[in-house]
Formats: C-alpha cells, sequence, structure tokens
C-alpha cells in the first residue's frame, strides 16, 4: 500500500509531460512565425522579381 501511495504522489511523471507540453507549444510557436516571415519575404522578392527588366 505504501508504494501505492508513494507512487500517486510521484510527481516526476507530470513534469516531464508539462515540459513536453511547453516544448511542444514553443515549436508551434517557431513554426508559425518562420512560415510568416517566409510568406513576407517570398512576397519582397516577389515585388523585386516583377519590378526588375
Amino acid at each position: 500500500m505504501n508504494k501505492f501511495l508513494g507512487f500517486l504522489k510521484n510527481e516526476e511523471g507530470a513534469t516531464a509531460v508539462e515540459y513536453g507540453i511547453m516544448v511542444a507549444a514553443i515549436a508551434a510557436v517557431i513554426i508559425t512565425v518562420v512560415y510568416s516571415v517566409g510568406t513576407k519575404t517570398n512576397t519582397a522578392f516577389t515585388k523585386v522579381d516583377t519590378s526588375l527588366p
């Protein structure tokens, strides 16, 4: 019974899950920013390309 109660009080697994969620959220933000910047950069290069003879 003591091992079971010790298992319930152990928070190492919960901490790992929290870190995993945090890393996934940061990765999603980075992907969104890179996609947005890439689209804007592509638009800028397209404007330059069309303005050159």
